[in-house]
C-alpha cells in the first residue's frame, strides 16, 4: 500500500458513457500531483465501465468500483468508503475540471487551516456548447455561521457536493450519513458545514457544470419536486435540531421563497412536457400552502403525509352524454 495521497476524488458514473472520458481526462492530468481517482460505477448499462476500465490500467492512481445500480448516494458513500486523503472532492461524471482546479482548492485550504474550499464554476450548455460563469460568487473566508447563512440561502455558497474540498474528518469524525433522495447534496453540505471552523470561497471558477437535456433539474417528476420540498423540511428540523433555527431562520425563509419560485417554473414545465393542464392550479396552490407551514409556528404538527405536495399531471375530464 503506497502513501495516503492528499486528496481523494470520487466520482460517480452512470450511463454517461459520452462524458466520462473527458471527466477523468480532465482530472488524470491535474498539475497537482498528490491525488487518487475513486469511480463508481452504479450499474452503468452504456459501455461507461469499459471507459472506467481503461483509465485504471493506464493510471495507477484511478480506482473503479463497479456495483449494481444503487442511486448517487450509495456511490459516493462507496467510494468514501475507499478514500485515503486528507481531503476529499466529489466530481460528476459528466462534468470536468480546469487543468489547476486540485492545486488551487488544496492551496486554498493549507494556507487558511479551512475545512471546506469552494470555487466558483461554470455552466456550460450540452447543445450549444454556450459556457456562463455564476456571477455570485467571490474570495472570502468566512467563519461556521458566516458560511452557514450564505449555504442556507443557497447564494454565493450552493449546495452541491461538486466544486469543493473537504477535510475528510468532517465524514469520518461525525457519521454524517447520504439521504437516499433527489437534492441530497443540500442535505449533506449543511450537516456537513455545521461542523466546520472555517470555509473558504474563490472567485475562480474552476469546474465546469455540464447542463444536460436528461439532467435530474432538466427532466422533473412529483417525486423530485417533492423531494425538493423535503429538503426544506429536513433542513428546518436539523436547525431545530441544533437549536439554531432562530439564527438562521431569516436565511430559511429566503431559501423557502427561492425554493418556491423554482417549483413553479418545475411544475409548468411538467405540466407542459405532459401536455396537461389539468391540476396545475392545484399543484400552484398546494406549494404556497406548504411553504407557508414551512415557515410557521404550526410546522411541528407536520406529518410525512404533508410531504407529499406536488401531484402528475391529471389527464383532461372526459365528458360524455
Amino acid at each position: 500500500m503506497t502513501a495516503a495521497p492528499k486528496i481523494s476524488i470520487i466520482v460517480p458514473v452512470y450511463n454517461v458513457a459520452s462524458y466520462v472520458g473527458e471527466c477523468l481526462s480532465s482530472l488524470v492530468h491535474q498539475t497537482f500531483t498528490d491525488f487518487e481517482v475513486i469511480a463508481v460505477n452504479d450499474g452503468s448499462t452504456d459501455g461507461s465501465l469499459a471507459i472506467l476500465r481503461e483509465f485504471e490500467e493506464s493510471f495507477p492512481f484511478v480506482h473503479v468500483i463497479d456495483q449494481p445500480n444503487s442511486g448517487v448516494s450509495p456511490a459516493r458513500m462507496a467510494g468514501l468508503a475507499m478514500a485515503r486523503g486528507e481531503y476529499i472532492s466529489f466530481v460528476d461524471g459528466d462534468d470536468y475540471v480546469v487543468p489547476n482546479f486540485l492545486e488551487k482548492l488544496y492551496t486554498a485550504a493549507v494556507e487558511n487551516d479551512a475545512d471546506i474550499v469552494c470555487c466558483n464554476y461554470y455552466f456550460r450548455f450540452e447543445t450549444t456548447g454556450f459556457t456562463i460563469t455564476y456571477p455570485w460568487c467571490w474570495k472570502s473566508v468566512l467563519d461556521r455561521d458566516k458560511a452557514m447563512q450564505r449555504l442556507i440561502r443557497d447564494y454565493s455558497i450552493q449546495g452541491f457536493l461538486w466544486n469543493k474540498l473537504y477535510r475528510r474528518t468532517l465524514f469520518t469524525e461525525h457519521d454524517i450519513p447520504f439521504p437516499a433522495m433527489c437534492f441530497e447534496d443540500m442535505i449533506m453540505n449543511r450537516a456537513l458545514f455545521s461542523h466546520v471552523q472555517k470555509v473558504v470561497t474563490m472567485r475562480a471558477p474552476l469546474y465546469y457544470y455540464q447542463q444536460r437535456h436528461t439532467s435530474a433539474l432538466n427532466t422533473m417528476t412529483p417525486k423530485k419536486i417533492n423531494d425538493f420540498f423535503r429538503m426544506l423540511v429536513m433542513t428546518r428540523r436539523f436547525l431545530q435540531e441544533l437549536g439554531e433555527y432562530d439564527k438562521f431562520q431569516f436565511s430559511y425563509r429566503i431559501l423557502c421563497g427561492k425554493t418556491a419560485f423554482c417549483s413553479l417554473y418545475y411544475i409548468l414545465k411538467m405540466h407542459m412536457d405532459h401536455h396537461r393542464a389539468a391540476g396545475f392550479l392545484t399543484n400552484l396552490k398546494k406549494v404556497s400552502k406548504s411553504v407557508r407551514l414551512f415557515i410557521g409556528n404550526d410546522f411541528d404538527s407536520l406529518s410525512e403525509v404533508s410531504l407529499d405536495v406536488v401531484d402528475a399531471p391529471r389527464a383532461e375530464t372526459n365528458y360524455s352524454h
